[in-house]
């Protein structure tokens, strides 16, 4: 279990998330946008992608890779970005697009949707991992960027949350998956229950070739 930090310590993690920002805003450019992506491994489901500009100067505390918070914190921090951003913009791809154009195309196309669909539009974008394509804005890459950028992190909440509603009200609609517990992604219960009652609407056929012996 990693350390829990001081407050202090917590404090300078924060502003450590901020400093690229504000390297870029340094330079004379005004809106920063974190992109970053949730749903690129589960077996069901659309991959999202969520696009965030935050203000100058209004900290959020707490901001870090979603996958390091708990749920309840990352719905509080849900409601904080989207009440205190400038823009933000939330776009998926379903499972269909997916197994049509594969999964890491499907990714670009969530990650560009988003950032299209702000409504102010960025000067930079910074987006999470080590490539995109068809960005047509100025932008950089940043591995693990989740944990490094505010703006990344923030993005990694939307999308995140957002995927996690969208994946519990399949849960109702396709009970015997239980998409509410693992959201789409390959526990031993889902791969279970994929033998027993094969695949739903919402699974990626095409990722369902080693488990379904297809």
């Amino acid at each position: 279990m990693p350390k829990k930090l001081t407050k202090e310590e917590e404090q300078a993690r924060v502003l450590e998330m901020y400093r690229r920002e504000c390297e870029l805003k340094n330079t004379g450019l005004n809106y920063i946008a974190g992109v970053d992506e949730a749903g690129r491994g589960p077996l069901a489901g659309p991959v999202y992608a969520a696009a965030v500009i935050l203000k100058d100067n209004d900290i959020i505390e707490g901001l870090n890779d979603s996958k390091k918070l708990s749920k309840k914190r990352r719905e509080a921090l849900f409601d904080e970005i989207c009440k205190r951003a400038v823009a933000y913009s939330v776009f998926s791809v379903d499972e269909k697009r997916i197994d049509e154009i594969n999964i890491l195309n499907a990714t670009f196309e969530a990650m560009n949707g988003a950032v299209s669909g702000l409504t102010t539009a960025p000067d930079y974008v910074l987006i999470d991992g080590n490539r995109i394509k068809g960005m047509s804005l100025p932008h950089e890459t940043i591995v693990k960027g989740d944990a490094k950028s505010a703006s990344i992190a923030a993005a990694s909440i939307l999308a995140k949350v957002s995927r996690d509603r969208y994946m519990d009200k399949m849960s109702e609609l396709y009970p015997e998956y239980g998409f509410s517990k693992h959201s789409g992604y390959g526990t031993k219960e889902h791969t279970e229950a994929l033998k027993k009652y094969g695949p739903c609407p919402i699974h990626r056929i095409t990722f369902l070739k080693k488990i379904l012996g297809e």
